[in-house]
């Protein structure tokens, strides 16, 4: 699957959304979140679900990134990733389909959200 963001409002496109971040920002790369597999810890009598670990490739296949996706083992938070302004390929593990590949587009001051369970879900833009 291949998206990339309109100029003015958000994308949704099966599994791939684009936006500005939320924080705000106007530098040349661009941000990713990837909504991917959960996996249950525990750290003590507390279980928490980190997100699982995913990679960032180049077009030509070659290893640009690996992410953890969390800070610690308590963290249910994905991490957001500043990119540059480039095409992707990202590797990672969904609930539903098992490890999957999906290709993306980063834009300059532009935030995508890869959501790998999304499938059936309404977009939050509507």
């Amino acid at each position: 699957m291949m998206a990339q963001a309109e100029d003015t409002d958000s994308l949704f496109i099966g599994l791939v959304r684009s936006g500005p971040p939320d924080h705000g920002t106007g530098l040349a790369g661009g941000y990713l979140l990837v909504y991917s597999a959960t996996d249950q810890v525990s750290d003590g009598d507390l279980p928490f679900n980190p997100h699982s670990s995913y990679l960032i490739y180049t077009p030509d296949g070659k290893l640009f990134k690996s992410v953890e996706n969390h800070m610690s083992r308590s963290d249910e938070i994905p991490e957001v990733v500043r990119l540059p302004v480039g095409s992707y390929v990202i590797e990672a593990r969904s609930e539903r389909d098992g490890y999957v590949r999906v290709r993306i587009v980063i834009k300059a001051g532009r935030q995508t959200i890869l959501d790998l369970d999304s499938r059936g879900k309404k977009s939050p833009a509507g």
